[in-house]
């Protein structure tokens, strides 16, 4: 195999062998690509940098198999997102969801996106709604570009728009989880969605959060957690299998707001 040079993400890092690691990199060139990296557990090894997280320049040779990683440069890291579990199990979600989507085609885009949507969640820090909100937007963005997009434009039985009439609160459309979005209540369907909470995933398409007129986010936590249970339900059905670390965000979320409750009802 001829060495070359490889600039991408790590997605995942994992032991191979006694000192070896197993190195999942996504990459505008090739995608994923899974790579040994020798020595890399040793405490002083040169390679001992390629972590999760982490943006990387290798270079990558090896004459059969497993291809091997000769030299390894950090062009970023995002370690700050190890801070708290929120932002970590956020991040964590979006690698795995890349790495659920991988296929042997490299998908134009999506090293980038992915990047982007690291950089939000390390921004907004502590900032809990913000990293949930993102973390459902980057969800939806990256299953866009990797085939796997929401259908959220048109009712999947009768083909008619999906147009959310707001301020009719009895009206509802059903997530169908093999197939999308179908107006009105049905039976059978993984969870349903109010005008308002249609229309918030909806604009989950554009490139920024959606805000409301004084900068604030548009949504309480409890809606952007829904909008959570659509994404984990359209993977679960869709991709080889469910994220756990979307599951460890949502616990962790919840847990916090038990423990604020509780903290507002010694107070009082």
């Amino acid at each position: 195999m001829a060495e070359r040079t490889l600039t991408g993400l790590a997605l995942k890092v994992g032991p191979l062998g006694e000192h070896d690691r197993l190195l999942s990199l996504l990459s505008e060139a090739e995608g994923i690509t899974r790579l040994a990296v020798p020595g890399a557990r040793r405490p002083k090894s040169s390679l001992a940098a390629a972590a999760p997280l982490t943006l990387l320049e290798l270079q990558v040779g090896g004459r059969s198999g497993l291809a091997r990683v000769r030299q390894l440069r950090v062009l970023q890291s995002f370690a700050g997102l190890g801070r708290n579990l929120e932002t970590l199990s956020a991040a964590q979600a979006l690698c795995d969801l890349c790495l659920l989507m991988a296929t042997q085609d490299p998908v134009e885009g999506l090293l980038a996106m992915l990047q982007l949507h690291l950089q939000r969640l390390e921004n907004y820090g502590d900032a809990q709604e913000l990293v949930l909100a993102s973390t459902v937007q980057g969800a939806i963005h990256l299953l866009t570009l990797g085939g796997y997009s929401l259908p959220l434009q048109r009712c999947c039985l009768s083909g008619m728009p999906l147009e959310p009439p707001i301020g009719q609160w009895d009206w509802r459309c059903s997530l169908l989880a093999e197939d999308g979005f179908a107006i009105d209540r049905q039976s059978g369907s993984a969870i349903s969605l109010n005008p308002s909470e249609l229309a918030l995933l909806q604009r989950l398409s554009r490139a920024d959060l959606p805000r409301r007129r004084d900068g604030e986010l548009m949504g309480p936590q409890i809606v952007w957690l829904k909008l959570l249970s659509v994404v984990e339900i359209w993977i679960r059905t869709h991709l080889p299998r469910s994220s756990k670390a979307l599951a460890m965000l949502r616990e962790s979320i919840i847990a916090a707001q038990v423990s604020q409750h509780g903290r507002d009802a010694e107070s009082s």
